[in-house]
């Protein structure tokens, strides 16, 4: 099986990729795809995926883009673990949670929309910031409350981590980029210190990519 992931150090998108590749203990090549220069316009990218964003998974030679279905996918040709719950409402349940990250709150702090906050609006540096810290910190409050109703017993679904806890600690990985403390969030700070403790998620950090400086 060969796998390729055309990612970057500070995509939030390739965290959760690399994450569920490490639970999955598959082996892969990361491309490095520079989304703050504006490589992905590039147009040997474009060939490989036309929307011009990271992260993508090439396997086999079949590219497959947009993180959760990339996730999705991997479950389906490496079905343990399981990333998705078997039961449907838990699987409902799990890709809700996932989604308060992926579909929310990250794509508002994205390089496409800090860039259209400059140029439309001339928003400085400070403002594109607290910008995004300001859906950082709503993206962390939805979570707290989520897990506030339904305590992690000691994952989001369970005994072990789903694609609920992958994006829950990517949106703990996008407080960590802009400096934000859990101080407020206690319950999302108790899950991810238990998802950190992992391995697969404490080595798929944007810190501790070769690309971080």
């Amino acid at each position: 099986m060969t796998i390729q992931l055309y990612g970057f150090w500070r995509s939030n998108a390739a965290f959760r990729v690399r994450v569920a590749l490490a639970l999955k203990k598959l082996a892969f090549e990361e491309i490095e795809v520079d989304i703050l220069s504006g490589r992905q316009f590039d147009a040997d990218y474009a060939d490989v995926n036309p929307e011009h964003v990271v992260p993508t998974l090439v396997h086999d030679g079949q590219p497959i883009f947009q993180s959760l279905a990339i996730i999705e996918y991997l479950d389906d040709i490496r079905p343990e673990p399981r990333l998705l719950p078997a039961d449907a409402s838990e699987r409902a349940y799990a890709r809700a949670l996932a989604s308060v990250s992926a579909a929310d709150s990250h794509p508002l702090t994205a390089p496409r929309v800090r860039k259209h906050l400059g140029k439309t609006f001339n928003a400085d540096a400070v403002a594109i910031e607290t910008w995004c810290r300001h859906w950082t910190a709503e993206g962390l409050a939805a979570y707290e409350r989520l897990l506030t109703r339904r305590p992690a017993v000691p994952f989001a679904l369970g005994p072990a981590p789903t694609i609920a806890d992958i994006c829950i600690a990517g949106q703990i990985v996008l407080a960590d980029l802009y400096g934000l403390e859990l101080a407020a969030f206690p319950e999302v700070a108790a899950l991810g210190r238990r998802c950190f403790e992992n391995a697969a998620f404490a080595d798929a950090h944007p810190f501790r990519q070769p690309g971080y400086k």
